[in-house]
Parts: structure tokens; sequence; C-alpha cells
């Protein structure tokens, strides 16, 4: 009889500043010394060629000897015109990907007029309410030059939508508009909490854009699975990949409900991680990630386009390590986070302002990010040669430890049901990592330079970005102009007919772009939504 498998934790145990051992945030526990011996046999065959099935050493033959990683800067805030501003300032500093940032009344659908708003327009990202809006934003920036990422979920279709009548007004066929709208409704269930409707319907709009996109804007990234935000949210790096996998799976099985072919969507689904201090489990995780994703989308789904099996992953740096106390650290430990991203293999890249532990970056920090980016690059030598850890014990033992971790959580979910069914045990999983965090940071088992040691008593002041109040009435100002010049009778027309598609069955994009194009808001577009689908409520 075959013994059953021991069970390895996702994340680290709590044992005290004391004890000899060290682990990483996924209970890995890290050996003194590596060895030959540590590495499994076979890593000749888990490895591959660089650009070659299973992609472990990268997803391009020549990776960034050919072409460097896309520099995103994640911006936004107050005005359309004060983003379009900061836009325009990274593109001229050599920023070669934007990376939109919307205020929370946008992000759950409302209108900056809405009496629940007061308070929030253009706090976290600019507010967008209108065709108007979006227009203003991308003011003289070409958008058949530019890739933009646009960090929003529950109403990505509505955004999407905005930003091809905008190219269309610039005379950019929506076949050259590249980007991504992150467009991942199952994480916000579990760590991020900026959802509107029940999952069944945001599913719905989740696979109505994906054939969207294949039929009119076959460049575009239709969706960003994002393990990010769960990190942010306390999971550790073993869950973060086998959460983020999970959801994956779901998104493609719903799009192969829904009628649609694997490899017709599966080329444009991009993905989100985060990136932490740990540099050799960071880049084990990206190697490890890239393996699983091609195996799963052969081996299960049965893809057979290359472009199907090779995850694009875009990395941020990790926002919840960045300290408030002595903020200029945030700048080294950004650097460390960006250099195990390059290592494994990212394909775009955002580096955190030192300053946002207090505020939205300033210019003198995202310029910083910037350069930071810039130096990895052209001076670190970490862009010079293709997977520049693969055969050092310690990582590839590292890659499989992950992958084998991270298998096992993926099996739980499948056996809830998925990662709609497995909601609540996603949530207590990284609410338990996020606690066992707060453990060893107070104990002094994990240190943080500069918060639990290596403390000052001065507080050197750090200029900060502030948002005008002003803006938020001036915004309301405009929304109300915009909606007192238009044909009220053509606007009821355009959202009766996408009420009268939701509850049917056909793309619900299209009567959405129509009412868009006819100045409708994203509050009123989404309130149509919102009446026939109902909200989702946290149990």
């Amino acid at each position: 009889m075959a013994t059953k498998p021991e069970h390895k934790p996702s994340i680290a145990p709590i044992v005290g500043p004391d004890d000899p051992r060290r682990f990483t945030d996924s209970g890995i526990e890290i050996k003194t010394a590596y060895e030959e011996g540590d590495v499994a046999p076979g890593l000749e065959e888990r490895l591959g060629e660089p650009g070659e099935f299973p992609f472990t050493r990268g997803i391009h033959p020549d990776m960034y000897r050919s072409r460097l990683w896309t520099m995103r800067q994640y911006a936004g805030y107050a005005t359309a015109k004060e983003t379009n501003e900061r836009f325009r300032y990274l593109i001229e500093h050599g920023s070669t990907g934007l990376s939109m940032a919307f205020d929370l009344p946008t992000q759950l659908g409302r209108d900056s007029d809405d009496p629940l708003c007061a308070g929030e327009v253009g706090r976290t990202g600019v507010a967008i309410d209108s065709i108007d809006d979006m227009r203003r934003v991308f003011d003289q920036i070409p958008l058949d030059q530019v890739s933009t990422s646009m960090t929003i979920n529950a109403p990505a279709s509505v955004l999407l939508l905005l930003y091809e009548l905008v190219g269309e007004e610039q005379s950019v066929p929506a076949e050259q508009l590249r980007g991504t709208t992150q467009n991942d409704i199952l994480k916000e269930y579990i760590a991020r909490g900026n959802f509107i409707y029940p999952p069944g319907p945001a599913m719905r709009l989740t696979t109505d854009l994906f054939a969207y996109c294949r039929d009119r804007v076959p460049k575009w990234n239709t969706i960003s699975i994002s393990g990010y935000h769960m990190r942010e949210k306390g999971c550790s790096a073993v869950q973060e990949v086998g959460f983020t996998l999970a959801n994956a799976i779901a998104y493609v099985q719903a799009a192969l409900d829904a009628g649609l072919k694997v490899d017709e969507f599966g080329p444009r689904l991009a993905f989100f991680f985060n990136g932490h201090n740990n540099v050799f489990q960071e880049v084990a995780k990206f190697r490890a990630v890239r393996r699983m994703w091609a195996r799963i989308m052969r081996e299960r789904f049965a893809a057979e386009d290359k472009r199907s099996l090779t995850i694009r992953f875009h990395t941020q740096t990790g926002g919840v390590t960045l300290a408030a106390q002595q903020p200029e650290n945030n700048i080294v430990r950004v650097a460390l986070q960006g250099f195990a991203a390059v290592c494994g293999g990212t394909q775009s890249l955002h580096t955190n302002g030192f300053d946002e532990a207090l505020a939205l970056p300033t210019e003198r920090a995202a310029r910083i990010a910037l350069r930071t980016q810039q130096i990895l690059a052209h001076e670190s030598g970490a862009a010079d040669t293709i997977d520049p850890f693969a055969g050092s014990y310690v990582v590839e033992a590292l890659t499989d430890e992950i992958e084998e971790r991270a298998q096992e959580l993926i099996d739980k979910v499948e056996e809830l049901g998925g990662s709609v069914q497995a909601i609540p045990f996603i949530r207590a999983e990284v609410e338990e990592s996020a606690w066992g965090y707060e453990e060893r940071y107070r104990i002094k088992q994990d240190i943080v330079v500069g918060v639990n040691e290596y403390v000052t008593e001065d507080i050197e002041p750090v200029e900060t970005l502030r948002v005008d109040p002003e803006s938020e009435r001036e915004q309301v100002e405009r929304l109300k102009a915009f909606k007192g010049n238009r044909d009220h009778d053509a606007v009821a027309k355009r959202l009766d007919e996408l009420r009268e598609v939701a509850r049917g069955e056909g793309n619900l994009l299209v009567p959405m772009r129509a009412a868009l194009a006819e100045r409708c808001t994203i509050g009123e577009v989404c309130g149509v939504l919102r009446d026939e689908f109902g909200e989702y409520q946290e149990p």
C-alpha cells in the first residue's frame, strides 16, 4: 500500500529568532550549503533550452540580448490632465510602457458625482468617468506607439472600450492597439475587495472580453492573472504561484465553456507577479511558474500554439515590503526585487517609488525608480546572459521545491471544485500566512531593517505628493457639463439595449461600446449591469 506523501507547508513556521534554521516565507528550509545531490536527477530535461518547452529558462531564445523588458511605471492621480502630464514626463525620461492607476470610484464602476464617492475622487489613481476623461489622459500620446497596462478589474471591459474609442479618434486601428487590462476578478474576491458583480456574471464579462479582443483587438492582453495582490495581502511565494495558476485554470475553463478554443485566447493571457527581497526564492518562483504553466496548457488543455504555452508576465516590486521608516532604504529593496525579476525572466517590470509607503510617488521618486531599471539593464550584467542562475544548486533546488508545493495547493483547490468554489479556502490560507508573517516580524525572527531592527530615533522629512482637494470639485463639475451636453434620448436607448443583452446571451461589449460612444458614463454602464446582475456581498 502506497504511503501518503508528506504534506509540505506553504508558509514559514514560527520558530523564534534564536533557532539556527533559516526558512523562506514559503516554509522552505534553507541549507547552510547546497551540493549537487540537492538537485533532483533529470535537471537537463526540466531545464530545456531557452525559448523551448518547458520554458524554465525563458520564453524567448535570446531573451534580453535581442530586446529588453518593457519598463513601466505605474502612474495616475487626480485628474486626467495631471495624469497625462505624468505619463508624458515618464515617456520623456525613457519609460517604454505606461501603467495606468485608477481611483476607487472608477475601480468600482461609479461616477465621480456619486454621493458614495465623496472624498475618494482622484485619490488612489486617475478619475475616469467618460470618453472625455480618457481622451484627456492620452492627449498627444500616440496609441500606436505605446503599450498601456490598466490596473482595472470589475469594469475592465469599459476601460478597454474607452481606450479603443480614443484610438479610433487618433486614427489608430484597433488591430494596432497594444496593452493589458488586468481583468482578474477572482483575486478581487480573494485579496483586494474591488468587486462589483457576483462571480458568475463577472466571469461572463471576462470571457466576453476574450472573445471581443480575439475579433477586434488581437494584440491586446485580455487578462493579467494576478498573484501580486495576494502577495500584498500576505501570502507566501508558494501560495502566490499555486493560487495564481489555480485562478488561471478557472479562466481557461470558463472560456472553453463559453465556446472559445484554447489557442484562440491562450496566446493573449498574461500574468502579474510580485517581486520580494529573497532574490534566490524569487528567481526560482519565476522559473517554476513558467514550467508549470507550460505543462498545464499542453497536458490539461491540449494547447498546440507555442504562444499558448509561454507564460508572459509583468512584475511589480513589492509594495508591502516598502517601509515608511527610513524610506531611502526602499531604494535598495526595490533594486534587489527588480534584479530578481530580471534574472527570473520577466517581460515587463514596474519598480516602486521609495516614498510609496507615505504617498503616491513624487516625480523624483518615479525617476529614481525608472533609473533603477535602466541601471539593471545596462550596468548590472543581469541582461547579458539568459537565465543567469541556471545550474545553481540552491536555485534549482528551490525551483523544484516551489513547483512541488504549489502543485499541492492547485490540487487542493481542484478538490474543492475550482477557484470560484474555493474562494473561502484561498482567503483563509492567505490570511493565515499574513498572520504568520506578522508574528515572525514581531518576535524578530524576520528582520526588517529600520523597522524592527537598526531603528533610529531621528525622522528625516521626505517630500511627498499631495493631491489638491480642489481637483475633485473640478472633476465633478466637468462631469456635470459632460452629462448636460448630450442627447439624453440616445443615451437612454443605448442603456436599454445593454440591459436587453445583459438579460440574454450576447457579447456584452458590443452594446457597451455603443453606449460609451453615445457619451454614456462608466457609472451609467456599470449601473445597468449592477441592476441586472446584482452586487457581490462578502460572506
